[in-house]
């Protein structure tokens, strides 16, 4: 049964390589880096052998708990992450709950987070090659710590199913989870000032995290090498316990999500209630720019692009601030104008199958185009007049404004001509309804990245004329020039706007069906 288990779990994972060339170029490249990564993790617990004791201690301690905690936050975080072997689609087979155990932590060891954890873990023995008893009780905390990870993260994902279930909350948690990932110079900054300050506190810290669950069986072996054998036989209690708690916990959990598997209920509205439907006009376009809006509104996978709006001003303040200098931040207003601008590149991905209503009710290209331009408008135009009108404030360059909004006007405009032509021949797979907001098949990255930059491409393009005359004004300080740069981004940006949507509405009526068949495909193949 064990075997059969893993064996499935290899059987899925070369199956989806299969679908796609793109998919296992992504994971050889993917393979690539992390072998990279693993190889430097590598060679350095094998120089710490050579290190000071307490170094070595304090860097594999520290490591190690850093490591444990990781496997048993993701989990909670990233609900959209693929699990080869689900539990709840093993609810049909009669399979012995020990069974069933050993298998899922077998195909989690297995995994490539397993193998390589498992690798780095083992890659501890050269830390401690100088004692040979501490090398021994490395190898055996080296398994202990490997199965804790695992067996924690499953733990972890048992217990909260019943979040799991709750639309709203994965959601929102895979939408939160990006926050840190945008802000990552700043914290990374922070965190290296913080250790540098501190360095001589981490040791303290690695003795403190020795002794709890996260760190006891990183810091067995160290305790063996220094003849603290009473120290290390507790660590080593603490581990077997915590690894014994874990399984008595998953076991327990995994039973009741068997026995009673959580569903998820629909919601009902009151009827006569159309939301944004009765506000817009009723016409095709701004149907679509309700049901658009609703989108923006509700689905995490538009409300996601929305998170860079309040951060791309943290990130231009910080590095203001450490250049000495505010100049930076007036560059929040046409750098959030060009991403929400480019945020349709491709839209009717998104829609899946259900872009067929809009074959079936003969919607024109033209209404397709106008009414998804106009729900994005209603929410990028005054968010951008904020963000630029707020940057100058604070950086009182009140004479640049007509400049700034100049660059705003070429970008938003701009992109949205862009984006009626994009989204009228692109379609790449993107997470479906509910999923993880962030979630994206093996490969997807790679078509997706290679789509977006050749937007990005066409739309500086078309915003050199107004680029231009932005950068002269500033380096001749003449405010004749902004207002220059203001007139040509609304003029030239208005042209290719209305370019933009003839284009895309003619494309639209005559490649609609190929497109529908298009999105049926990567349905299927999802």
């Amino acid at each position: 049964m064990v075997a059969t288990l893993v064996k499935l779990r290899f059987l899925v994972l070369r199956n989806s390589l299969k679908r796609s060339v793109w998919q296992l170029v992504a994971v050889i490249i993917g393979a690539v880096y992390g072998l990279g990564i693993l190889g430097v993790a590598v060679a350095g617990l094998v120089a710490l052998g050579f290190a000071p004791t307490e170094l070595a201690t304090t860097v594999v301690v520290l490591a190690g708990s850093a490591v444990v905690l990781g496997w048993i936050v993701v989990p909670l975080v990233a609900f959209g992450v693929e699990q080869t072997l689900d539990p709840a689609r093993l609810v049909v087979f009669p399979l012995p709950m020990s069974k069933l155990l050993v298998g899922l932590t077998a195909a989690g060891v297995l995994g490539v987070p397993g193998i390589v954890t498992s690798i780095a873990a083992l890659a501890t023995i050269a830390t401690w090659i100088r004692s040979p008893f501490a090398a021994v009780a490395a190898a055996v905390c080296a398994v202990l710590a490997v199965l804790t990870c695992v067996v924690g993260s499953r733990t972890v994902a048992a217990l909260s199913t019943s979040l799991q279930s709750r639309r709203r909350f994965r959601e929102l948690a895979g939408i939160l989870v990006f926050i840190p990932l945008i802000l990552l110079g700043p914290i990374i900054v922070g965190l290296s000032r913080g250790i540098a300050l501190s360095a001589d506190a981490l040791p303290g810290i690695a003795r403190a995290l020795s002794w709890s669950p996260l760190g006891a069986p990183w810091a067995v072996p160290a305790d063996i090498a220094i003849g603290d054998f009473g120290a290390a036989g507790l660590k080593f209690l603490i581990a077997l316990a915590t690894l014994a708690l874990l399984v008595v916990i998953w076991r327990w959990s995994l039973g009741v999500a068997l026995v009673s598997p959580v569903s998820s209920g629909g919601k009902r509205v009151a009827r006569g209630k159309t939301g944004l439907f009765g506000v817009l006009p009723a016409t095709p376009a701004g149907a679509i720019a309700a049901r658009a809006l609703t989108y923006w509104r509700r689905d995490p996978r538009y409300a996601r692009q929305l998170i860079v709006v309040p951060l791309i001003p943290v990130l231009l303040w910080f590095y203001s601030n450490n250049m000495g200098s505010l100049a930076l931040l007036n560059a929040a207003g046409p750098i959030i104008a060009f991403l929400l601008a480019l945020g349709l590149y491709t839209d009717i991905s998104y829609d899946g199958t259900a872009f067929a209503t809009h074959i079936a009710d003969g919607v024109r290209g033209r209404d397709d185009r106008i009414g998804r331009v106009a729900a994005l408008a209603i929410i990028a135009v005054p968010l951008v007049i904020l963000i630029t009108v707020g940057s100058v404030a604070v950086s009182g360059s009140w004479s640049l404004l007509p400049m700034l909004f100049g660059l705003c006007a070429a970008a938003l405009l701009g992109g949205f001509g862009v984006v009626s032509v994009s989204s009228s021949q692109l379609i790449v797979p993107v997470p479906a309804a509910g999923d993880n907001p962030f979630k994206s098949a093996p490969g997807a990255g790679f078509t997706t990245a290679l789509s977006a930059f050749a937007t990005w491409g066409v739309l500086l393009l078309l915003m050199i004329p107004a680029s231009v005359l932005a950068v002269l004004s500033l380096v001749f300080s003449s405010v004749l020039l902004g207002w220059l740069t203001l007139v040509v981004g609304i003029v030239l940006g208005t042209v290719f706007f209305v370019i933009g949507v003839r284009i895309g509405g003619a494309q639209l009526d005559q490649r609609a069906p190929d497109l529908l068949v298009r999105l049926r495909a990567q349905r299927s193949a999802a």
